[in-house]
């Protein structure tokens, strides 16, 4: 980090708030000791932990708010009050350039709402979308939309494809990344006709784009491409079954481990082996979804994340925050070539309107 970050942070959001955001700052302080935190949330609350990590005490402001969006608050509940509410609040710091970037571990279909609201899709961009990174084989993906749009059209996912892939330079620091549309087949005539007119449109648009085509389910975890498009429906089942299988893999492992005396005794001499596998396997390793396409960054932690995982959104968050993403965005929107245009408007049919906020996205 080449210039002093301030970060915007609800600090009262998630299921172990505000201890587990505390204990985020505290370890990202330690790698990023320029970094700044403005930390929204109930005063005495806050300044209570904060008295125990001294080391935060120059570098954190507290701006006290009463209220709080819950976790099963619903997006227009928490518009419709949230104005003094942490999260708004913290949102409200980037929109008025006293923060370059916000992270929230609360609501995810309140936080898209009131970012939408506060700092406006990039002018040209059909809809923001959530960005995850993904543990691979090769190393890492990208992978969006995880929950933002549960139904999505064939200009949507050409508009994905653009950002996830200025989203990759960025943060998986490639000249040129590669871009693939999940489907359910690599074959041309496979797929709905949202998925097969966003892949016509993107392989005749004419950008330096490196468009791989159509990958399956399973060239996500093998990092086929290094960046893959989807629905938010379908990112999400695919993120929340890597999750369950990253558990239940550890689960096997360690009943294997316990199952006799011979096994424990072997766990005791393969142990820093499968303590690199345990690493690798914990998903706050990879904490922070980037809600892409806004006029600013907002990184949205995983609800029952602690102090380690938060300080992972936080990374991606110092990272994003130095970066011109926003810029890039914008001008890829801005010179969008006919064949995404012609787009505009397209839906399939029965695909019903939704708006940028799922209810059932994870949270």
């Amino acid at each position: 980090m080449t210039r002093e970050i301030v970060v915007s942070v609800d600090g009262m959001g998630g299921d172990n708030a505000p201890q587990a955001v505390i204990d985020g700052l505290a370890i990202a302080h330690i790698r990023h000791p320029k970094a700044r935190f403005l930390l929204h949330g109930d005063h005495a609350r806050l300044q209570s932990i904060l008295l125990t990590r001294p080391a935060l005490k120059n570098i954190a402001q507290i701006v006290h708010c009463d209220d709080v969006v819950g976790m099963d608050d619903k997006p227009s509940q928490a518009l419709r009050r949230g104005r003094n509410t942490s999260m708004w609040r913290a949102i409200d710091s980037v929109r008025n350039k006293d923060a370059q970037v916000v992270v929230s571990a609360g609501n995810t279909g309140a936080l898209m709402a009131m970012a939408k609201v506060q700092l406006r899709t990039v002018p040209g961009l059909s809809r923001p979308a959530i960005a995850a990174i993904w543990p691979t084989i090769r190393g890492q993906s990208i992978v969006l939309d995880v929950g933002a749009n549960i139904d999505t059209d064939a200009r949507q996912l050409f508009d994905f494809a653009l950002i996830g892939e200025a989203y990759a330079r960025v943060v998986l620091g490639l000249d040129r990344p590669s871009v693939g549309l999940l489907n359910v087949g690599a074959e041309e005539m496979k797929g709905n006709e949202a998925v097969k007119a966003a892949a016509a449109a993107l392989k005749s648009s004419g950008l330096p784009l490196r468009f791989y085509g159509f990958v399956e389910g399973d060239d996500i975890s093998t990092g086929t491409v290094d960046v893959v498009v989807t629905s938010g429906f379908t990112g999400n089942v695919a993120l929340k079954a890597a999750e369950g299988t990253a558990r239940l893999i550890g689960h096997y492992i360690k009943s294997a481990m316990a199952r006799s005396f011979l096994s424990r005794i072997g766990y005791v001499f393969a142990r820093p082996g499968f303590n690199v596998l345990k690493q690798k396997l914990d998903p706050r390793a990879v904490n922070g979804g980037v809600f892409l396409g806004l006029n600013g960054v907002v990184v949205k932690s995983h609800g029952g994340t602690d102090g380690v995982g938060f300080a992972t959104a936080l990374d991606l968050a110092i990272e994003m925050g130095g970066s011109d993403f926003v810029q890039r965005v914008a001008d890829a929107m801005a010179n969008l070539p006919a064949s995404a245009r012609a787009l505009e408007g397209s839906k399939p049919e029965g695909m019903s309107e939704s708006g940028p906020v799922a209810e059932a996205a994870a949270s």
